[in-house]
C-alpha cells in the first residue's frame, strides 16, 4: 500500500525562506519516497508508515530548531500500488 501525501512547508520569520523549502526536500528526497516538487507543495508517494514518518520528522526536527512555520498536509487515499 502506497499513501501520497501533499506537503507545503511555509518557513515563517526568516531571510531565506527559499533555503528552508530546499532543506525539506532534500531531506525528503533521502529517503525510499517518491517526491515531485511543485509550484506550492510537494507530493511525495510512498509506503504508509514511511510518509507518516517523514511528515513526524520534519515536524520535530523544525521544532527542535526552534522555527516558526506552517506545515500543511493533504492526504490521499491509499494506492495498491
Amino acid at each position: 500500500m502506497k499513501t501520497i501525501a501533499q506537503i507545503t512547508f511555509i518557513p515563517l520569520y526568516t531571510d531565506h525562506p527559499k533555503e528552508k523549502v530546499q532543506d525539506i526536500i532534500e531531506f525528503l528526497a533521502q529517503h525510499d519516497v517518491k517526491v515531485d516538487v511543485n509550484y506550492l507543495s510537494t507530493t511525495v508517494i510512498g509506503d504508509t508508515n514511511v510518509v507518516f514518518d517523514l511528515i513526524r520528522e520534519i515536524y520535530d526536527e523544525m521544532n527542535l530548531e526552534g522555527q516558526k512555520f506552517r506545515l500543511h498536509v493533504e492526504l490521499l487515499s491509499p494506492t495498491d500500488d
